[in-house]
């Protein structure tokens, strides 16, 4: 037996693998096709990984086994436990809550217990598999509990949690009898993940309305009020995707395009061939999309003679009452359909209740010149992207749900329905029979573009490379010359002795300068952090100690391979109107929606914003529905950025803003889009960036050729990105109180400003002993 630990561990409902029983009692396997193992096999044979999963059948006891260089580690369910904890209480109770109540959640006892038991047996496999300080991967509704399980066990891991499906709203979430204890399950984890960033918004709001953990942001404090730093958690957005080089090279092979040919022939060779590819699920909406096909033939706007659709279902939860009703409904309402327009020899829908491999989907996907998604609610949709994936000939028509992951994502590319509208989706769909080979092409080319590039493997180390970069909890606080450390700042955590922790600090910055090789980037916010926060934003201005730390970093010499950088929340126009950066200083606005250059004449060369029509129109709607708000609270008032409206309270006298800022959120969920939470502000914009993007793009354009460190200094909320954003060998610093992720931590704007030229001052010395070399 293999006793090794392993550096990282994923643990899922399900094993990549099914397996089936020999006459003769033995088990066999064979690797079963899936996104999941797909993004996550290179990533786990590279650092030695191991699967945590159910086998698929009841009572089925296995020792772990290796399997194309997977450690795979079965977790035995027994037959009551599948019906209680997966077909029951994942199925029958969190689906239909998490799918917005499609169909009605039931709640039983017994299969919360189910359910918890379940969890704890594999949060402890999980432990027994995991190496010391091992990052361990968590997946999906069936297995909430277990980061909180695993975290008592080992507070030594590093965990993630990614949730597959929608995140409801809270007013839906807090039906659940358990609802605590869910969001306490996930808060287990260091980094939990959603499809959209409105499900973490969801989930964040549900922090904050269910239990007493302090959040900023994104950023959720647990157990700060013990007195202890406690542990910090991100929830954030990470949209999944798919394997798209494979199904774009397998629609590009002969056999799969002639078995394209082969189907349309089948078919009858009908002038539009349209495509619906789902598992037969409520949440889908098979019954809206055949109901619309239907009207349409009976109105006569499409021909049944030249028309067919194809329907495929994949069987789905057949122990489970709703889906066994909605077989019946869906093969009803085609029976009538077929019988109603069919001729002889030609069917109007073609209802396929089979899965078909990846070859056959890719033919289909080939043959289908209509493509429709017509989802009540899905976390993403990944049959939307492999359709697209497969169209390398840039042709089709995507119809999709709005209500889809996949529409924030693919933008104006495929056509947008709503489709409890059923006359809008009638319309959508003659329209897409009907668009030009020209117009197909248009949006074809940009949804490939987005499809192809965003790819599984990219999702999987974008949220590992989230994980592991974000830095451990010990804070260093270094206090203004002859002040007290102020107590605020300490309240997150172990703050060690001032003196101390300026060597804490002054140690990290000499490290962080330490390589030859490497080019460092200082980042730094405006407010508050190089200028003392104010109620007046237009009275904002840098202290004399902070701009003479600025001008002395921006003096450097190009040896030493030092770039400086201020991030804001500010409109660009604002920012350079209020800091009056020196030449050379990169400018980053609106939290990375705008960004520009100071030139050697003091102007700033700015890459303007381009918001496309439907962004405009959303910017003002928020813009409208947040001077709805301010008429709450004395005080308050709305500033318009180029892809942003701000709500202010800063103004506002105490305990009177708490309104607005609630019908600032509720706008954010209304609209689709993230509520940003900063000091007295909320922000919500049309653009999704934050501050540790715009970092992420800083360091690629800097120094293209050479590795990037990065020291960044901020004071909010908003920062927590940049924070979390960092990586080994960087340097995260937070000006004044308030919890934070930041390594270190200063009282204030003069006392960043002495560590700053403290970092020139080495920074100088290396370039000359560089320039002195070179001579």
């Amino acid at each position: 037996m293999n006793d090794s630990r392993y550096d990282l561990v994923v643990v899922a409902n399900r094993l990549p693998v099914d397996f089936s029983v020999r006459p003769g009692g033995g088990v066999d396997w064979q690797r079963s096709p899936g996104g999941l193992v797909t993004a996550l096999e290179p990533v786990m044979q590279a650092a030695d990984g191991a699967w945590v999963g159910w086998s698929g059948a009841p009572d089925l006891a296995a020792e772990p086994f290796d399997a194309d260089g997977l450690r795979l580690v079965p977790v035995t369910l027994s037959a009551s436990e599948i019906e209680r904890y997966y077909e029951g209480f994942s199925n029958d109770t969190l689906w239909p809550l998490y799918h917005d109540v499609v169909s009605t959640p039931t709640y039983h006892r017994q299969w919360w217990d189910a359910y918890r038991r379940v969890n704890q047996r594999f949060a402890d496999a999980a432990a027994a598999q995991a190496a010391e300080g091992a990052v361990v991967w968590v997946h999906d509704y069936q297995l909430q509990l277990v980061p909180r399980m695993l975290r008592d066990q080992r507070p030594d891991l590093r965990i993630g949690f990614f949730d597959h499906i929608p995140f409801p709203p809270v007013e839906l979430f807090q039906q659940l009898p358990w609802r605590r204890q869910i969001v306490e399950g996930l808060l287990g984890a260091d980094l939990v993940g959603f499809q959209r960033g409105g499900d973490a918004s969801n989930f964040v709001r549900a922090v904050r309305r269910l239990t007493t953990h302090t959040t900023r942001g994104p950023i959720v404090t647990v157990d700060a009020e013990r007195g202890t730093l406690g542990r910090h958690v991100r929830a954030g957005a990470f949209p999944i995707s798919i394997d798209s080089t494979h199904f774009d090279e397998l629609a590009r092979s002969p056999e799969v395009q002639a078995r394209a040919k082969e189907i349309r022939t089948e078919l009858g060779d009908p002038d539009v061939v349209m495509l619906g590819v789902d598992r037969l699920d409520y949440t889908k909406g098979i019954r809206h999309r055949i109901k619309a096909y239907g009207e349409l033939l009976d109105d006569g706007r499409i021909d049944a003679a030249r028309t067919t659709l194809v329907q495929v279902a994949s069987p789905s939860r057949e122990n489970v009452g709703a889906y066994q009703e909605l077989r019946e409904h869906v093969e009803v309402l085609v029976g009538r359909i077929n019988g109603e327009f069919g001729e002889l020899g030609h069917s109007a829908i073609h209802y396929l209740h089979h899965s078909y491999p990846p070859e056959e989907m890719a033919a289909l996907y080939l043959a289908a010149d209509v493509m429709l998604v017509t989802s009540l609610r899905d976390g993403m949709n990944l049959v939307a992207k492999e359709y697209i994936a497969a169209r390398s000939d840039e042709q089709g028509v995507l119809v999709l749900s709005e209500f889809t992951g996949a529409a924030d994502e693919l933008g104006a590319g495929p056509l947008l329905v709503n489709p409890h509208d059923i006359e809008g989706t009638k319309d959508a769909i003659v329209q897409a029979a009907r668009m030009s080979e020209r117009e197909q092409r248009r949006r074809m080319r940009r949804l490939r573009r987005k499809v192809m590039s965003d790819d599984v493997a990219k999702w999987s180390q974008g949220f590992l490379g989230v994980l592991q970069a974000m830095p451990r909890r010990h804070v260093s606080v270094v206090a203004s010359s002859g002040s007290a450390t102020d107590p605020s700042a300490s309240s997150s955590g172990d703050a060690t002795s001032v003196g101390s922790s300026s060597d804490a600090l002054d140690h990290a910055l000499g490290a962080l300068v330490a390589s030859d090789d490497a080019a460092v980037l200082v980042g730094l916010d405006f407010d508050g952090v190089l200028a003392p926060l104010v109620d007046n934003p237009d009275d904002s201005a840098m202290t004399p100690a902070a701009r003479d730390a600025v001008a002395r970093l921006a003096a450097l010499p190009a040896a030493a391979r030092l770039h400086l950088a201020l991030i804001s929340g500010r409109d660009l126009a604002d920012l350079a109107a209020r800091a009056r950066p020196p030449a050379g200083t990169y400018l980053v606005g609106s939290h990375g929606a705008e960004t520009g250059r100071v030139l050697p004449d003091g102007s700033v060369e700015a890459v303007p914003v381009d918001l496309t029509a439907e962004q405009a129109q959303t910017l003002e709607a928020t813009f409208a529905g947040l001077e709805e708000a301010a008429a709450e609270a004395p005080g308050a008032w709305v500033q318009r950025k180029p892809s942003a409206a701000v709500l202010h309270t800063r103004q506002c006298p105490p305990g009177t803003a708490d309104a607005a800022i609630a019908r600032a959120d509720a706008l954010a969920t209304r609209l689709g889009l993230p509520a940003m939470h900063g000091k007295d502000v909320v922000e919500i914009a049309v653009v999704r960036t934050d501050k540790g993007a715009a970092l992420a793009w800083l360091r690629t354009v800097v120094e293209p050729d050479r590795p990037v460190r990065v020291l960044y200094a901020g004071d909010d909320t908003t920062d927590e990105f940049a924070f979390a954003s960092l990586g080994a060998g960087d340097v995260a610093v937070k000006v004044g109180g308030g919890e934070t992720i930041a390594q270190h931590r200063v009282t204030d704007p003069d006392t960043l400003a002495t560590a700053l030229n403290g970092l020139a001052a080495t920074v100088g010395g290396r370039a000359d002993d560089r320039s002195a070399g070179a001579s």
